[in-house]
């Protein structure tokens, strides 16, 4: 961001620079080209910088979620082995001799396993796997958005750099491109930012 914005800066000092100039100094292109150029830098880095913030919150959000996934499998790994524990100490049990004792023991780790299985309250397997896989899903979202809007500031630096170049080579088609490439780099931002792709 520090490159592009420099490179918006130095435009507008160009322009602002040649943006005085007479006509005939202006290589037909009028006398307000510069002055006109450079407030297109300036709308297309103001944009460029509001992109940014999007990006890193996106960003940020991808790795709270996925940091969430990772914790929530874990978590569901960890309630796997206690479940499988008292699976396997119920059966061993029952291996035993018949014991009125054991019965109840045997109850125990049974109901136990269960619970650890579905628990509504606790957060058994099935309800730590549907978390889980809500936390990937939400990860995924913000992975989308991320790049999206890596695209978009991506685009933005270009038009920038295209509409600087357009000042110091006089080419008025350089910075038509660079405003067309701002505003659909601004619009699949805006798109964006308001879940629509």
């Amino acid at each position: 961001m520090a490159e592009a914005l420099e490179h918006a800066k130095e435009a507008i000092e160009h322009a602002a620079h040649h943006g005085s100039g007479h006509a005939d100094h202006d290589g037909g292109l009028g006398p307000n080209f510069g002055r006109n150029v450079a407030m297109l830098v300036a709308m297309l880095a103001a944009t460029l910088s509001l992109a940014e913030i999007a990006e890193k919150k996106a960003q940020n959000a991808y790795l709270t979620y996925h940091i969430t996934a990772s914790d929530d499998w874990a978590f569901y790994q960890a309630k796997n082995i206690r479940a499988n524990i008292y699976s396997l100490h119920a059966e061993l049990l029952e291996a035993l001799p018949p014991d009125p004792e054991l019965k109840s023991k045997i109850e125990a780790a049974r109901a136990e396993a269960k619970r650890l299985d579905d628990d509504e309250k606790a957060n058994g397997r099935r309800q730590l796997a549907a978390k889980a896989k809500a936390s990937e899903r939400l990860r995924e979202h913000a992975f989308h958005r991320y790049h999206m809007f890596e695209y978009a500031v991506g685009a933005l630096q270009i038009a920038i750099v295209l509409a600087s170049g357009s000042i110091v080579a006089r080419v008025r088609p350089l910075a038509w491109l660079a405003g067309m490439i701002g505003v659909g780099a601004a619009g699949a931002g805006l798109l964006v930012a308001f879940n629509v792709i």
